[in-house]
Parts: structure tokens; sequence; C-alpha cells
């Protein structure tokens, strides 16, 4: 099954206040019809980064079995080290970007890899802010996340 995630997070312009992230997962079940959940999380004391890392984490840690997945970012942090390889070459350098300077929040990337662990997954990048729909959709989410701290935690897909 193709499951389309797309994500979004906030640091409402202020690393150290409120901030949130939100998914929206898309996918088609077995009898044609398509399915849209959206879900969010208030997160407080991080970046934006960090944030945008928990999205995708969260909507590839929703699904209960292998599925085939297209996930969509505006955060080129996120998509790129998947799509220029910077995770294996982490990985072998010992999460070392360059000889001595640590990558940061590893403990997230290896959440994400074993979150990706069953599915084949794809990332591409949105461009934020340009009005594309696929990145409104998830700029909302994480919007009401950062500022109600709304925390859903029922989703359940097939």
């Amino acid at each position: 099954m193709l499951v389309k995630i797309y994500t979004d997070g906030s640091a409402r312009g202020n690393p150290d206040g409120p901030g949130g992230y939100g998914c929206v997962l898309q996918y088609t079940d077995s009898l044609g019809e398509l399915h849209e959940r959206e879900f969010s999380a208030g997160y407080k004391k991080t970046t934006n980064n960090r944030m945008e890392l928990m999205a995708a984490i969260v909507g590839l840690e929703a699904l209960i079995r292998p599925c085939q997945v297209e996930l969509y970012s505006d955060s080129k942090y996120l998509t790129d080290a998947f799509n220029q390889r910077w995770i294996n070459g982490w990985i072998k350098k010992g999460w070392k970007r360059g000889k001595n300077e640590p990558v940061k929040n590893v403990d997230l990337w290896k959440r994400l890899l074993a979150a990706m662990k069953p599915h084949q997954v794809t990332f591409h990048w949105v461009k934020g802010h340009d009005g594309h729909p696929e990145n409104e959709r998830c700029d909302h989410l994480a919007t009401s996340a950062a500022d109600g701290g709304n925390l859903l935690d029922d989703v359940i897909l097939p």
C-alpha cells in the first residue's frame, strides 16, 4: 500500500518557546477509497529541526504494516540526509559530520531509521511558505499544535 506522509514542524520563531509538529497521512484502502488522517502534538523547548524529525517519526510509527511511503517535508535538513546519503556517511563515521563535529539529534535520527525499517521510504522536499497545498496543510497542523499543545495519540492505520 502507498502512504503519503506530509510533515511539518514549527518553532514559532523562538527555539526556546512553544512549538509543535504535525502530520497528514494519506492512503487508499483495498476498496480504492482515499483516506486522510491528521494529527499533531505540542513539543516544547526544542528547535525546528527536531520537530521536523519528530513529525516524520510519528508518521512512520503510526503505520502498523509495511508500506511504500512517500514522505514530504519542507525541511532540507531532513530530506537531504537521505537523498544525499548523509545518513550512511554519518553511521560510517561514528555519527560525526567531520573529524570531530558530532551530528545533532542522533537519538532522533536512530529512532527515524528504526521507524523506516519495515517500509520502503522516499523523501521529497516541498518548498515551504509558497502556497503549495501539501505544505500549507501541514503548516496549519503545526501551528495548531504549537498554539494549543494539542496531543492526539489515537492514530490507527491499516
